[in-house]
C-alpha cells in the first residue's frame, strides 16, 4: 500500500467516524421537527398499535384554527381520488403514489372508519382509530408502520401532531432508513405547513360567512 492510499485510507475512516459522531446529534432534529421536547417523549394515541418499534418520528406544527378545520383535511388524505398529501406532488408521483393535493374539502372522504384502507404505493394502509377532530390512525398491512395524527386545540388554535413508528426487521433496512429520514423530513414538513394554509383559510371563511355584512 502506498503512502497516498494509506492516507486516503485513513482520512475516509475519520469521515466515517466524524459522521458516526455527529449523526445522532444531526437526527434528533431531523425526526423531531417543530415538536416540543415533551412531546417527542410523550406516549400519545395509536402507539400501542406498534409497540416495539426501531424508530419514531414526532414532527408537529401550530395551525391558528379550530380542530374543526383542521380536520377535514387529515380525513380525506391520500391517493386520488382522495385529497392527496398537501406535499410535493411531483415527488410523491416519481413513486407512483398517484397524489393529487386539493384546496377544498371532498365531503365524499369526511368519515373515515376503522377498517377503511388506503393504498400507498406498496403499502397499504388500514385506519385503525379514528376519533373526529383529535386522533386519526393508520397501520400499515404488514405491521411494521404506523401514522398517527393528534389535534390538540387550546384558546382556538390547534396544534397538530403527527407520529410515524417503524419497525425495521433486517439490517438491511435499517441502513435504508437512513437517507429516507431526511428525504421524510423535507415531505412532512411541507404536508404540515400545507394543512396549516388550508385550514387557516378554511377557518377565515368560515368566520366571514358567520359575520354580519
Amino acid at each position: 500500500m502506498t503512502l497516498n492510499s494509506r492516507r486516503g485510507r485513513t482520512a475516509a475512516l475519520a469521515l466515517l467516524a466524524a459522521l458516526g459522531v455527529l449523526y445522532p446529534l444531526l437526527r434528533r432534529p431531523i425526526l423531531t421537527w417543530g415538536a416540543t421536547t415533551e412531546e417527542a417523549k410523550s406516549r400519545l394515541p395509536g402507539d400501542e398499535l406498534l409497540e416495539e418499534a426501531d424508530g419514531v418520528s414526532t414532527r408537529a406544527i401550530t395551525i391558528d384554527a379550530p380542530a374543526a378545520a383542521v380536520w377535514p383535511w387529515l380525513a380525506q388524505m391520500g391517493p386520488s381520488p382522495r385529497g392527496g398529501a398537501y406535499t410535493y406532488d411531483w415527488i410523491e408521483n416519481l413513486l407512483s403514489l398517484d397524489m393529487h393535493s386539493v384546496d377544498r374539502v371532498l365531503p365524499e372522504f369526511q368519515h373515515p372508519e376503522v377498517g377503511d384502507t388506503i393504498a400507498l404505493g406498496p403499502n397499504r394502509m388500514l385506519i385503525e382509530q379514528v376519533e373526529p377532530e383529535h386522533v386519526l390512525a393508520w397501520r400499515s398491512e404488514n405491521g411494521n408502520w404506523t401514522w398517527t395524527f393528534v389535534l390538540a386545540e387550546s384558546d382556538g388554535s390547534t396544534r397538530l401532531i403527527s407520529r410515524n413508528r417503524y419497525r425495521l426487521p433486517t439490517l438491511a433496512a435499517r441502513i435504508g432508513m437512513l437517507p429516507m429520514e431526511p428525504g421524510s423530513l423535507i415531505l412532512e414538513r411541507r404536508m404540515l405547513r400545507g394543512i396549516k394554509k388550508r385550514a387557516e383559510r378554511l377557518s377565515r371563511d368560515a368566520d366571514g360567512v358567520q359575520s354580519p355584512s
